[in-house]
């Protein structure tokens, strides 16, 4: 394109510039407009050559006559009248074609000067247009990142501590948080520098000047809100030999771990963490010593990880408090780096701390109901205003707690049997809440989950123990079957007890279901259950013994159900018999 075509597509500011350099009479823009295209064409010996200057000088008297002419053709009076006196004025030039040349020259040299200053000031706008382009961007990502991947996370750790087999790695979403905090960090540096470049050069209507700081402040911004987000606890506090997670018992030493999603290797030792506890409980709280005690301030580092990660792990925290209200641990650093610095602050979801064992059942239950429910992680008034649950909800939840002690969750029927039990049969219509559970369920469901994990495992991962049925519904399944068909059920009497039925015929033909007074885990600690299962025997009198044992419910042989776990002796050479004649012969009355 013509540089006279591209000085006239300039914005505003150029043009004006270039008005400006034309408001003179050395060379009129009239003159410059019409004739550009020669105009453009000299060369620069025009100024040295007077002989070649004198020639141009020529053409140009004839170039203007031309114009002249065609404007008395199109009947352009004020034109006419401009080009001839024009024409007039550059006469002076008669002896000295050189000088007219060298203004000329000068001229186009500034017209180019205007268009270098705007393609400088339009490349560095592509630039500060692309910045924000990729600010528009990083801001999306961001808001995947924090409103929707990390958010997802934290509910997958919240079922997670109460049971649910989600998937809680970090990893993925800490090279997501350090791919982009490590691009914002770039263009922070960037625009820095370039802000310390203003105060040294630049000029009118620059640019950079201008948006600069609109850019430092988003990018500022967004690098900020992204850290605060990316330090999290990464592992929720948990006591060593506690039954989950979230519930302390005071005096007795806690772990917990936080993590910086930000992975920065510059950084490694030089984040100090700071533990400490909510010290403002519920009004309605009547104990305020909330108190920490341990190593409460440690340095993050990639040492204590097992993927690289930036972590701090707190391993022999204790805690100070005398209540089973909801509280919150807190972890404070401060990210700084090559000047630039934002305190940081992370989390706990709410913990419940007892004084003694007494309190567990309730406590879990607690963790259990806030976790299954609290879309809010600090709502530590939870339980003020506590919200409903649906059956299933609280099913899926009951489920949890067996997958992950033993892999194996809870099935409809069990669940139906334990909704039966709380609730009634229209269990399906109710909106459960918290008051609905007493803490004589939680320690009676409590007391199973623990003897199976302790001591049932594999039978229970195998399906060989129905488990959660009630007497009335096993007694209308053992009738409909042959002689010796026995299923395993869980009491619902006696806490933490596991008993068998079996179906024996009665001399008129009719089926009579009998069944074994509950084993606990005072039996099951000296025998176990599959060899009872193996060896147990009816001694009546009159009676050769016997076991009635022969069909695990519905129809699976005995041996071929339990024979794996079988030792090698039976009968009289079992090393049980002898604890089985003298214990465990009696039929329950339940």
């Amino acid at each position: 394109m013509a540089q006279w075509d591209r000085l006239r597509q300039l914005p505003i500011a150029y043009r004006q510039q270039l008005h400006e350099l034309y408001d003179r009479d050395a060379l009129p823009m009239d003159v410059r407009h019409y004739l550009a295209p020669w105009i453009e064409k000299q060369e620069q010996r025009a100024a040295r050559d007077h002989a070649f200057a004198m020639v141009l000088f020529q053409v140009l008297l004839e170039n203007l006559d031309i114009q002249h002419s065609r404007f008395v053709q199109e009947e352009s009076f004020l034109l006419q009248h401009n080009i001839r006196r024009y024409k007039q004025n550059f006469q002076r030039y008669v002896d000295d074609p050189c000088a007219l040349a060298t203004t000329i020259l000068w001229f186009l040299e500034k017209e180019k000067e205007i268009l270098e200053s705007a393609e400088l000031a339009e490349k560095v706008g592509s630039t500060l247009s692309g910045l924000n382009d990729i600010l528009d961007r990083i801001q999306d990502i961001i808001d995947v990142l924090v409103k929707k991947e990390l958010v997802e996370w934290q509910r997958r750790q919240q079922k997670a501590c109460i049971g649910a087999l989600d998937n809680v790695c970090l990893d993925q979403l800490e090279k997501w948080f350090s791919c982009v905090a490590v691009c914002l960090f770039q263009v922070w540096e960037f625009l820095t520098k370039l802000e310390e470049l203003v105060g040294k050069v630049s000029y009118e209507n620059d640019p950079v000047k201008a948006q600069n700081p609109t850019l430092q402040k988003r990018v500022d911004t967004l690098l900020r809100d992204l850290l605060k987000s990316s330090f999290v606890v990464e592992t929720q506090p948990s006591m060593p030999q506690g039954k989950g997670s979230l519930v302390l018992r005071t005096n007795v030493q806690f772990s917990v771990k936080a993590r910086l999603l930000v992975k920065f290797p510059e950084l490694n030792h030089s984040m100090k963490v700071d533990v400490s506890m909510d010290n403002k409980p519920p009004v309605f709280c009547r104990y305020r010593r909330f108190n920490v005690l341990g190593t409460k301030i440690k340095a993050l580092n990639m040492a204590e990880s097992t993927n690289g990660g930036m972590v701090a792990d707190f391993r022999h925290l204790i805690s100070l408090s005398v209540t089973e209200e909801l509280h919150i641990i807190y972890f404070n650093t401060v990210f700084e780096l090559k000047g630039f610095s934002v305190e940081l602050q992370a989390s706990t979801l709410p913990v419940v701390i007892i004084s003694n064992s007494s309190q567990q059942q309730s406590a879990w239950a607690s963790v259990l109901w806030f976790n299954m429910l609290s879309q809010d992680p600090k709502d530590v008034m939870f339980f003020a205003n506590t919200p409903a649950a649906t059956w299933p909800q609280f099913g899926e939840m009951l489920s949890w707690q067996f997958l992950s002690a033993t892999k194996r969750g809870l099935d409809d029927t069990q669940l139906e049997m334990i909704a039966n039990k709380l609730f009634g049969k229209f269990f399906h219509r109710l909106l459960l809440h918290s008051e609905n559970t007493p803490d004589t369920f939680w320690v009676w469901f409590d007391g199973i989950l623990m003897m199976v994990k302790t001591y049932l495992e594999d039978l229970w991962r195998d399906g060989l123990i129905m488990g959660f049925v009630t007497k009335g519904k096993e007694k209308s399944l053992l009738k409909k079957k042959k002689r010796g068909t026995f299923l395993l059920r869980f009491s619902e009497s006696v806490i933490g007890g596991i008993t068998f039925s079996w179906v024996e015929i009665t001399v008129t033909g009719e089926p009579d279901v009998k069944t074994v007074q509950p084993f606990t885990k005072v039996d099951l600690s000296q025998i176990p259950f599959h060899e009872i299962i193996r060896n147990y025997q009816i001694l009546e009198a009159e009676n050769v013994p016997e076991n009635p044992l022969l069909y695990l419910y519905p129809d699976t042989p005995k041996d071929k159900a339990f024979g794996k776990y079988y030792t090698e002796k039976s009968g009289e050479d079992s090393p049980y018999i002898k604890y089985i004649k003298t214990k465990l012969v009696f039929v329950s009355k339940e």
